[in-house]
């Protein structure tokens, strides 16, 4: 069995901790069993490790993701990049089409779908290791994971079994039902109906066959050049609710979509992350501060508090779903975690004329470089003010340490490496310059050593 795991969203109920490059299966506020802090990228691959699942498992996303993907799974987790957002059922297909045509699946591998961030128990992967015996018993096209409702919740989307066959392993689906009212899923519930946590599991073939009853590529890169014309649609709709023959499979324990800020914070281990404080009167409320300044909450129940580069959320736990609804502004994320370390903007300026300043703080951690690349349209004042390093400039190499002045004309190749954890302050100054206007010339240090050095 292949497992596909889905990484997506920019995770805007979970503003300001979470963005467009940091989405929230990245936010590290869950304690491990060490009582270290995890993302819920972090958790669920660790509970594919654990279930020994791992070796078998990709991660379908898209590139604003990946090097956060690579900075808190490994460089060696394999991806699979989406050359943009296009909702499930062409990530699904894309990554069909990778397994195909790049890995040699066979026709009657099973594939396994399902979100990169749910939160449950460890046993919950056992259970998906059933779907493969599930598919290959029940003959069905589609196999899909239901777990018993605790509450009639209207938040998710339900499955309904035929009422008339036995509760067994697996059980033959009737229809769905998407985000019911209050009173409707009390009686979905009375009819054995089960929330969709978004897992499914086909044979690699019913796939494949799909998207040539459709008329699209099945080689990968073929659909990759074609995936700007994909409808954005769920996989849901295009394909589950479309199939003929559905089972689905019974779960009876912990799961949650920690997609919301009173959801989250039931979770996590700790009231207060960062620099703060609580004073006693408050009751049930979480201090969640990425800022170097401290967040003191008096007096106030119920409540999170969230403070980012991004902005400050103070909302009460009941209403935090709406926070998206909220936040009408869009701006570039404040905060980033990168392959190499983090990236910080401290000030941002945009003029008429189309020139910008734009300053960040940036950490490298010990061993790891930036490329060595050159900008079209800018030039950069680095500060080293914290580490050591080794700097590239043209094929000139120096030893840097805090107090360092790097200037960085245009189009001058550059690149660093950071010999032990080093910081810096950067200030790039042009026109207006997006990453695309960035030429890499090699990403590792020892092609950089090998090839740019001028001894």
């Amino acid at each position: 069995m292949k497992l596909i795991l889905l990484s997506g969203g920019s995770g805007k109920r979970l503003w300001p901790l979470s963005n467009d490059a940091r989405s929230k299966q990245f936010l590290k506020v869950l304690e491990n069993d060490k009582g270290e802090m995890v993302s819920m990228v972090q958790r669920v691959w660790g509970q594919l490790q654990s279930a020994g699942l791992s070796e078998s498992a990709y991660v379908a996303t898209g590139r604003t993701q990946v090097e956060m993907l690579q900075a808190q799974l490994g460089a060696e987790v394999p991806l699979i990049i989406e050359p943009e957002r296009r909702d499930t059922f062409p990530a699904i297909a894309l990554a069909a089409t990778y397994l195909y045509s790049m890995e040699s699946a066979r026709l009657n591998e099973i594939i396994t779908i399902l979100p990169v961030d749910p939160f449950v128990e460890d046993r919950f992967f056992y259970a998906v290791k059933e779907l493969e015996t599930v598919l290959e018993t029940s003959g069905a096209d589609l196999g899909l994971i239901g777990v018993r409702p605790t509450y009639p919740s209207t938040k998710y989307g339900y499955i309904v079994p035929l009422s008339d066959e036995p509760s067994t392993l697996y059980q033959r689906v009737s229809h769905f039902k998407e985000k019911p009212t209050e009173y409707q899923a009390e009686e979905l519930i009375r009819q054995h109906a089960l929330w969709n946590c978004g897992v499914f599991a086909f044979k690699l073939d019913y796939m494949i066959d799909l998207l040539v009853e459709k008329g699209l590529p099945i080689q990968y890169e073929a659909l990759r050049k074609q995936y700007g014309q994909l409808p954005k649609i769920s996989f849901d709709y295009e394909v589950v609710e479309k199939a003929e023959h559905v089972v689905v499979v019974p779960y009876e324990g912990d799961w949650k979509d920690l997609g919301t800020w009173n959801t989250l914070t039931e979770e996590m281990g700790k009231t207060i992350i960062g620099n703060g404080v609580i004073c006693g009167e408050s009751k049930n409320t979480h201090l969640i501060n990425e800022l170097d300044i401290p967040v003191a909450v008096l007096g106030l129940s119920n409540v999170v508090v969230a403070a980012s580069p991004d902005g400050i959320l103070v909302t009460d736990k009941s209403v935090s779903p709406k926070v998206k609804d909220w936040i009408p502004f869009q701006q570039t994320p404040m905060y980033e975690e990168k392959h190499w370390g983090w990236s910080r903007v401290l000030d941002c300026q945009r003029y008429e004329d189309g020139h910008g300043v734009l300053t960040k703080r940036i950490g490298l951690a010990a061993g790891k470089n930036l490329a060595y690349l050159m900008h079209t349209n800018r030039e950069e004042v680095w500060t080293v003010v914290k580490g050591e390093g080794e700097f590239v400039m043209n094929g000139n190499y120096m030893r840097v340490k805090p107090g360092n002045v790097l200037h960085i004309p245009v189009k001058s190749m550059h690149g660093l490496k950071a010999l032990t954890d080093l910081e810096c302050i950067v200030v790039q100054t042009g026109a207006w310059a997006a990453e695309d206007e960035v030429v890499e010339i090699y990403s590792g240090w020892d092609d950089v050593m090998r090839h740019c050095l001028k001894m």
